[in-house]
């Protein structure tokens, strides 16, 4: 074999391999969610590792919702839609950089401990949850009230 069949064979096998550690990356950052009840049930010990968890759900008015969930340092679980009031429209989300969430869209950056705290302008427009036993619970009917949030979600 010529030195340049086996390096086009090598390029072509690097790429394959990286476009498979990358397909795996992102198909496992969002996790589809069906409701039960009208409510979403997550089991907190698959949020509690101080990490931000994304999930979509499917709206009434057909849109899919994406939110976040983590376990910010003051061990509160929080949750909220990746979307805010202002760069909705870019629909990029944040991305957790330490104790903080980075807006995607304007760099802007939010202590995870202030989340579901603050809400309005830049800050992750929040979702209402409750803890019941080992489940985190969001309300159907709060994923619809904030789906306009994702409607230019990628």
């Amino acid at each position: 074999m010529k030195k340049t069949s086996v390096a086009v064979v090598a390029v072509a096998m690097f790429v394959m391999l990286i476009g498979t550690a990358m397909a795996g990356f992102w198909g496992d950052k969002v996790k589809v969610l069906t409701p039960s009840n009208g409510r979403l049930e997550i089991p907190v010990a698959s949020v509690n590792d101080g990490k931000a968890h994304y999930f979509k759900a499917q709206a009434s008015d057909g849109i899919m919702v994406t939110f976040f969930v983590l376990q910010s340092n003051d061990g509160v679980i929080r949750a909220a839609i990746d979307a805010c009031d202002v760069c909705y429209r870019a629909g990029k989300g944040y991305e957790q950089s330490g104790e903080e969430m980075v807006c995607l869209n304007c760099g802007m950056r939010f202590a995870s401990a202030r989340i579901n705290e603050v809400k309005g302008g830049c800050n992750p427009a929040p979702l209402t949850r409750a803890i019941e036993g080992d489940k985190l619970v969001i309300a159907m009917a709060d994923i619809d009230q904030n789906s306009w949030y994702c409607k230019f979600k990628k």
